[in-house]
């Protein structure tokens, strides 16, 4: 019987006579921009990243050292790429570049190119983790080598020596290979313990291969052995040298308050501290100075200190800017850029591969966990406990250090989950995690600390529970003296208008906080259009803006608005119209303030920008006072989304209610006094009506929900998923990435494109880049990531697809379509605003987008 004959291709030739080591590149290199050359051996690469995972070690505290990197770890890092010594990947390589000697070529000659290796078995760090399992090194080794790009490889019940692999005379190169990195070592592998410590022992093998991948080590004909040290420097792994013995006054220039005294004293070893206590009160200056004296005394690695949002991030960072340049010492190495932040990092740090421009850690905010200082958003450090790509280079950047939790309060279920067990695996990871909070229920620290709650908690508070205790410990500060605020609950959005105005035109700095950007958009259109004519600058402070435009921003208002602003506050009245980046971690005054109703948690931190700086002279008339722009509660309970609009999306409408509740009659608020007790009548337990308790079963159900959503993108082990796939807050909406130009032309001919910033700066973008060239390009790149945002992707200009982005492959990291990625979006910001697609058309079908440095980034349906 005769069968037809199938057109399906084998998936590799038959086994290929296996190249000698010595021809078995790890790499090419560019010598210009259109032309390259061999680069590195995989023997070559293997033992530099073996080096370097040596140094990185002996860098490294010994309470990191002895339990997560014993003899052994250089080799696991070094084993890495033993994938590499493969045809299809050889024949990668070689198809590359112009001096391939013509033997090697004759071997490699049969090799189907059009096989996808990464499509079929994860690439050579699949092939890695086959040969290393084939060869007894234990299946967490073999794991390590396996995902050292991120993800676990499918490699679909392949063996080692499998046709696809070059049969078993290629793995036999890759034992021999394997001997000889045994040898140049002088170490066995280790036995590793459990999956945090297989984490910690893969993102040194990910750190090292970066590292060992960089400028450093391009070419071949050059000596590497003396520039392992300098690479690791340039890389940004210097331990930095502080002053010892500084007082509170001498770094901060004035004395302790009790309360910052009592941190101090309580966070003096590695474990868990909270800190409750009003808005304005220090927290900030109490948490570096405990994290000082713990690096001083070698207890702690370097901080990282971590807010809810960018726009706090970058407004923190001034004053660990500050706080750095009185605690280093001034020869301490790479001073200067350490105290570098945001797109200087970009410039200024040459992490090796993955973290070159176009690719995925090039972005300063994932970086930063790998400084000895820096300051960031909390998903950051989120993602270190989650299953996202890379996260366990997360948790070997923050392991040992100093980590600052500031405004943790009121993240949902979601995102709290993963907080809790954040905190969980730091205290493992051997930090010392401080968490600041002016409104933390005890519901929230019980599960923060992981331990039963005190029946009735002071507030201030200090909760401490070091590495050694079993039981947390309480001190209660002494209560600070506080203000008296006056509230006024009002339905009627137009009076509240009218008020702000009256306010801003006798010469107060007012506040006006929405719930949402668009509705922020609104206000702040209503307001300078109001005051036209009158002598009142108004301002919007939100997300949508692009970097560039977002900092400026900053500067201008949040400059007027804080302790410095006292002779811009005399010059005549303002409004600063924002969202909930304006209620958090920001130093600024106002006197008064105008916010839609919010949970209370949220409402006291919006209140606490009241009045914060006594030294402030007040215009004449002058009160404390916030309006709250609210609902009436029946109409609400009976239905919420009417009653509170967007806010509904935003916040829980059980927790609406249970605030206004809480506020029904409130007409003066004491801080600190009051703000225990109203936060406990917005959480407490208690009887509820029909509709109520119905409301509260719905958050109850998307609570569970969220909470199991969570525990399936935390994950001990070593599997992953794409950074875009895996949230560290819920939101049912995606957002992708944006850039915005004002034009783009293309010079086929030349391989370069020339854009026009929105600013009316003109950059020529090379295609593409010699090894020597890194630095331009890693210039380039950082200033393109200034015109950029953040948007959901439902508002967000056409996908263009992968190859209409090409030109921007070198700048901008374009994501993996294997692994759903999302891809960059662009757009031409033309007259009025309007946004269109780089080829011309609309941006969007269904929406009008546009975009200015006043507004923002706006969507309007057709």
């Amino acid at each position: 019987m005769r069968y037809p004959k199938s057109n399906r291709k084998p998936e590799a030739p038959a086994e290929h006579p296996p190249l000698p080591l010595e021809s078995c590149l790890a790499k090419s290199r560019k010598i210009d921009a259109l032309r390259s050359v061999a680069g590195r051996t995989v023997f070559d690469h293997c033992r530099i990243a073996g080096e370097v995972a040596r140094e990185l070690i002996a860098r490294s505290p010994t309470f990191l050292r002895e339990p997560f990197f014993p003899s052994g770890s250089a080799l696991v890092a070094a084993c890495h790429d033993l994938g590499k010594a493969c045809p299809t990947f050889q024949k990668k390589i070689y198809a590359k570049i112009e001096n391939a000697d013509a033997s090697s070529l004759e071997a490699l000659r049969n090799v189907d190119r059009s096989i996808d290796e990464n499509k079929c078995w994860g690439g050579h760090a699949g092939v890695s983790q086959c040969a290393l399992e084939a060869l007894k090194a234990g299946k967490a080794v073999a794991a390590i080598a396996g995902c050292h790009h991120g993800y676990a490889p499918n490699i679909g019940g392949r063996a080692a020596d499998a046709e696809a692999f070059g049969g078993p005379a290629w793995q036999l190169q890759r034992a021999r290979l394997l001997a000889l990195l045994m040898e140049a070592t002088g170490e066995r592998f280790p036995e590793i313990r459990d999956p945090l410590h297989a984490r910690m022992l893969a993102g040194l093998t990910s750190v090292a291969d970066w590292i060992g991948s960089g400028a450093a080590f391009d070419d071949p004909g050059e000596p590497w052995q003396e520039r392992v040290a300098a690479a690791v420097d340039t890389a940004g792994f210097t331990p930095p040298r502080l002053k010892p013995g500084l007082s509170f006054r001498e770094i901060f220039d004035f004395e302790a308050r009790p309360i910052q005294r009592d941190l101090i004293e309580a966070a003096c070893c590695p474990g868990v501290y909270i800190l409750e206590a009003p808005m304005g009160i220090g927290k900030t200056e109490a948490a570096l100075y405990a994290a000082y004296a713990l690096v001083s005394a070698g207890k702690a690695r370097g901080i990282y200190f971590a807010l809810p949002t960018q726009l706090t991030s970058n407004r923190i960072h001034e004053r660990v800017e500050r706080f750095l340049d009185r605690v280093l010492e001034p020869d301490s190495p790479h001073r200067a850029a350490l105290l570098l932040h945001g797109n200087a990092w970009l410039r200024e740090f040459d992490l090796g591969a993955e973290a070159a421009p176009g690719c995925s850690w090039f972005s300063s905010a994932k970086r930063g966990l790998l400084a000895p200082f820096a300051v960031g958003t909390i998903d950051q450090a989120l993602m270190a406990s989650m299953n996202v790509k890379h996260g366990f280079v997360r948790a070997f950047g923050i392991a040992g250090k100093v980590v600052i939790l500031d405004e943790v309060h009121s993240y949902d279920a979601y995102t709290g989950t993963i907080l809790d067990r954040l905190v969980e695996e730091l205290r493992r990871l051997r930090c010392t995690v401080i968490i600041l909070s002016a409104t933390l229920t005890g519901e929230r620290r019980s599960a923060l600390l992981g331990a039963a709650r005190s029946a009735e908690a002071a507030y201030p508070l200090i909760t401490a529970l070091p590495a050694d205790a079993r039981e947390p410990l309480e001190v209660a500060p002494e209560t600070p003296a506080g203000n008296r605020v006056a509230i006024r609950q009002t339905l009627d959005c137009e009076e509240a208008l009218d008020e702000a105005l009256d306010r801003a035109d006798s010469g107060q700095q007012v506040l006006w906080i929405e719930n949402t950007v668009s509705e922020a958009q609104e206000a702040f259109k209503l307001l300078a259009a109001r005051s036209s004519g009158m002598e009142i600058e108004c301002g919007l402070l939100h997300s949508r803006f692009i970097h560039r435009d977002r900092e400026a921003l900053e500067e201008e208002w949040v400059t007027r608005y804080g302790a410095d602003g006292a002779a811009e506050r005399r010059e005549r009245g303002r409004i600063l119209v924002g969202t909930q980046v304006l209620e958090q971690s920001l130093d600024i005054d106002a006197d008064f303030l105008v916010t839609r109703l919010c949970p209370t948690d949220m409402l006291l931190q919006r209140i606490g920008r009241l009045w914060r700086h006594s030294f402030h002279q007040r215009p004449a008339g002058a009160r404390c006072e916030a309006w709250i722009v609210s609902a009436e509660f029946e109409a609400a309970e009976q239905n919420p989304a009417e009653a509170f609009g967007n806010s509904a999306k935003v916040y829980s409408p059980y927790v609406l209610l249970r605030t206004l509740q809480a506020w029904s009659g409130v007409e003066t608020l004491s801080l600190p006094g009051d703000i225990r007790g109203l936060l406990e009548r917005t959480y407490e337990a208690k009887p509820e009506s029909e509709a109520m308790a119905k409301h509260k079963a719905d958050l109850q159900r998307r609570k569970e929900i969220l909470e199991n959503f969570a525990l399936q993108s935390v994950s001990p082990g070593l599997k992953a998923m794409p950074d875009t796939n895996v949230s560290t807050r819920f939101s049912d909406i995606d957002s992708v990435e944006l850039l915005l130009l004002q034009s783009v032309s293309h010079n086929h001919a030349a391989h370069e494109t020339t854009v026009t910033l929105l600013d009316g700066q003109k950059l020529t973008l090379p295609h593409e880049f010699a090894a020597n060239r890194k630095r331009e390009q890693r210039k380039l790149a950082a200033c393109l990531a200034t015109q950029t945002l953040q948007v959901a992707d439902y508002a967000a200009p056409a996908d263009p697809g992968r190859k209409a982005l090409s030109w921007l492959k070198p700048y901008f990291y374009l994501g993996d379509p294997s692994k759903s990625e999302s891809l960059l979006r662009v757009a031409i910001v033309g007259e009025g605003g309007q946004l269109k697609l780089p080829g011309g058309g609309a941006a969007a079908e269904k929406y009008e987008l546009s975009y200015n440095a006043r507004l923002g980034y706006q969507y309007e349906k057709r």
